[in-house]
C-alpha cells in the first residue's frame, strides 16, 4: 500500500472517530435543551457516523489490487458507499420531518439556551474543519467516498448554523413554533443533499466519461505523440473512483512492423500517464486498409 493510500485510509478512520465525538456533543446539546431542531441535528450526526463506517470500508476495498475476480479493480466500491450515504441522508430527513410535525402540533420553548447553543457551536466548528480536510484530500486522490462524506458534513455545518441562529431567535422572541419549523427546514436541506450525493454516485456506477476538459487533453496528447500513425479514433473514457480508463483505436500503415506500432503505443501511453493520473490505457492497433474510421478522429 502506498503512502497516499495509507493516508487516505487513516483519514477515513479519523472521520469515524470525529463523527462519534460530534454525535456525543450534539446529543448532549439536545438533552440539555429538549429542542426538536437540535434533535434533528443530532439525528443527522448518527447518519454521519454510519456513512463514515461505510466510507472507511469502501476506501479500504478501493485500495485492493485487481485480481481474477475483479480484473478492473475495486475502485467502484467507493460509489456504492456514496450511494449508501445518500440513502441514509434521505432516511434521516424523513425521521426529522416526522419530529417536526409532532413539534408543530405541540410547540414548546427549549431549555438552557446558552449551554445548548455553546455545545452545538463547538460541534459545528469541528465538523467544518474536518469537512474541509475530507473534501480537499478526497479531490486530490479522487476518492468519491471521502468527497461524499465531506460534502455531507459541510451540509451538516450549514444546516446546524441555521439551527443555531434560529434557536437564538426562539429564545429572544419566545416564539416556540420556530423550533419545529427549523427542524423541517433542516429535513428539506439534507434531503436535497442526499439526492445530490446519489446523483453523482450513480454517474460513476454508469461509467460516466471524464470531464470535457480532460477529454480534450487526452486527444491533444494522443495527437502530439502519435508520429508515424495515420489516425486515432473511437476514443472512450470512463471514471471509476480514482482510476481513469482510456481506450481507443490507432490506425497505422499496413506495412508497418509490430515493433514500430508498439513503439508508437508506448510513446502515447507514457505521455498520457504524465498528463492523467491513475490511468489504465488500452490501444487497439488497426492497419490502414482495415480501419473503421469511426468516432472522433484524432491525428
Amino acid at each position: 500500500m502506498t503512502a497516499t493510500a495509507k493516508r487516505t485510509l487513516a483519514i477515513a478512520a479519523a472521520s469515524l472517530l470525529i463523527g462519534l465525538i460530534v454525535l456525543g456533543l450534539k446529543v448532549l446539546a439536545w438533552q440539555i435543551t429538549g429542542s426538536i431542531a437540535l434533535y434533528s441535528d443530532a439525528l443527522e450526526s448518527i447518519v454521519n457516523v454510519v456513512t463514515a463506517i461505510a466510507a472507511l470500508i469502501a476506501v479500504w476495498l478501493a485500495q485492493k489490487p485487481a485480481d481474477a475476480a475483479l480484473p478492473y479493480g475495486y475502485h467502484k466500491a467507493e460509489y456504492f458507499s456514496a450511494v449508501l450515504v445518500g440513502v441514509m441522508i434521505i432516511v434521516a430527513a424523513i425521521l426529522i420531518a416526522r419530529e417536526a410535525i409532532t413539534g408543530l402540533m405541540a410547540p414548546a420553548l427549549p431549555d438552557a439556551p446558552i449551554e445548548g447553543l455553546s455545545i452545538s457551536i463547538v460541534a459545528t466548528v469541528i465538523n467544518a474543519v474536518w469537512a474541509f480536510v475530507l473534501i480537499r484530500h478526497g479531490r486530490s486522490v479522487r476518492s468519491p467516498a471521502l468527497q461524499a462524506d465531506g460534502k455531507h458534513l459541510m451540509t451538516d455545518v450549514v444546516s446546524t448554523g441555521g439551527v443555531i441562529v434560529g434557536l437564538a431567535l426562539v429564545y429572544l422572541t419566545g416564539w416556540a413554533m420556530l423550533d419545529p419549523i427549523l427542524a423541517a427546514l433542516v429535513a428539506l436541506n439534507i434531503l436535497w443533499s442526499g439526492w445530490a450525493v446519489i446523483r453523482d454516485s450513480v454517474g460513476g456506477l454508469m461509467d460516466v466519461a471524464v470531464p470535457k476538459e480532460t477529454q480534450q487533453l487526452i486527444r491533444e496528447v494522443i495527437a502530439a505523440n502519435a508520429d508515424g500513425a495515420i489516425e486515432a479514433h473511437d476514443i472512450r473514457t470512463r471514471q471509476a473512483g480514482k482510476m481513469t480508463f482510456i481506450d481507443f483505436h490507432l490506425v497505422v500503415p499496413g506495412a508497418m512492423s509490430v515493433d514500430d506500432a508498439h513503439a508508437i503505443c508506448d510513446a502515447i501511453e507514457a505521455k498520457l500517464r504524465e498528463a492523467v493520473r491513475q490511468v489504465q490505457i488500452t490501444i487497439h492497433v488497426e492497419p490502414e486498409d482495415k480501419a473503421k474510421h469511426s468516432g472522433i478522429v484524432v491525428v
